[in-house]
């Protein structure tokens, strides 16, 4: 009876074959026998060799776009941060171009007026319906009183109310407690603007049903009373009306920019300069003082 599987060589003998083969290709390649012999096994130990190293390189390659995507997530991060501080500086200076613009129109204003002015810039603001009123960082130390006129680049904005050494409180034109002489630009026609507690409207309750006095006029000081010098442009009128009447309901919107101002004008006329601000205290020298005793020499 044939057994069922046949006994191949032992180990021993397998080992030295595999030994032996190995030196025999070192020495062939040391010797460069058959320079030819290494092309043909190459190319058919190419498929197996790409096969075992392809696991690492795409190890390789995956490990390499992690790192670039947490590269770009950090460049990105940092640009972001970058541009926010960017457009804020770019805010602050659009708010800065504005003020020069403001600023620019207030001295043109100045010159236009051919007044005295002096700048102030508003520290608190109260436009509650019985009161519009601000307050500006020029006081009496600065030589603002009671009743002087106020303007901004556009017109007339108020009169000072109270004064203390470093501030001002200005009543505003639309204070319901407001009234200026005005007239109409157009054809002289005179009459009195009253406040009406909205910030964008004055009322003219004293014109007559058959006035001189149409939508689109521009009302400006007459110069009545001494406050306001002559010329000053206050108001625009929007609407007239005489429905069964003996006088005409006329409004008009202020031309200051009364609620988006931030630096007004304080006046003065030229018969009242701007006092001097003292650089320091002023030291009072004794009625009664004689001239400097001279020094006793010493003994």
């Amino acid at each position: 009876m044939k057994p069922i599987f046949l006994k191949g060589p032992s180990l021993n003998f397998r080992l030295f074959v595999c030994v032996f083969a190995s030196l025999a290709l070192l020495v062939v390649e040391k010797q460069s026998l058959w320079p030819d012999l290494r092309t043909p096994f190459a190319v058919s130990v190419y498929p197996l060799q790409q096969l075992v190293s392809s696991p690492v390189r795409l190890f390789q390659d995956l490990k390499s776009i992690f790192a670039d995507n947490a590269r770009l997530r950090d460049e990105n991060e940092a640009m972001a941060e970058e541009l926010a501080v960017l457009n804020t500086r770019l805010l602050r200076f659009e708010a800065l171009e504005q003020e020069n613009i403001r600023l620019r129109g207030l001295l043109e204003t100045s010159f236009k007026l051919g007044e005295q002015v002096q700048i102030a810039e508003l520290l608190a603001v109260n436009l509650a319906p019985y009161e519009h009123v601000v307050v500006v960082n020029k006081g009496s130390r600065f030589g603002a009183y009671p009743g002087q006129p106020v303007m901004d680049a556009h017109g007339v904005v108020g009169q000072v109310l109270r004064v203390t050494p470093y501030s001002a409180e200005v009543m505003l034109i639309t204070d319901p407690n407001h009234a200026i002489p005005v007239q109409v630009n157009r054809n002289g026609l005179r009459t009195i603007a009253l406040g009406t507690g909205q910030i964008d409207k004055l009322s003219l309750p004293y014109l007559t049903g058959n006035a001189d006095i149409q939508p689109g006029d521009l009302l400006v000081t007459s110069g009545m009373g001494g406050l306001f010098p002559q010329g000053y442009p206050v108001a625009t009128v929007n609407a007239v009306s005489s429905q069964a009447s003996p006088f005409a309901k006329v409004t008009a919107t202020p031309v200051a920019q009364l609620d988006r101002n931030r630096e007004l004008l304080l006046v003065w006329s030229k018969s009242e300069p701007i006092p001097r601000i003292p650089d320091g205290p002023e030291t009072h020298k004794p009625e009664n003082a004689g001239p400097p005793e001279k020094p006793h020499a010493a003994k």
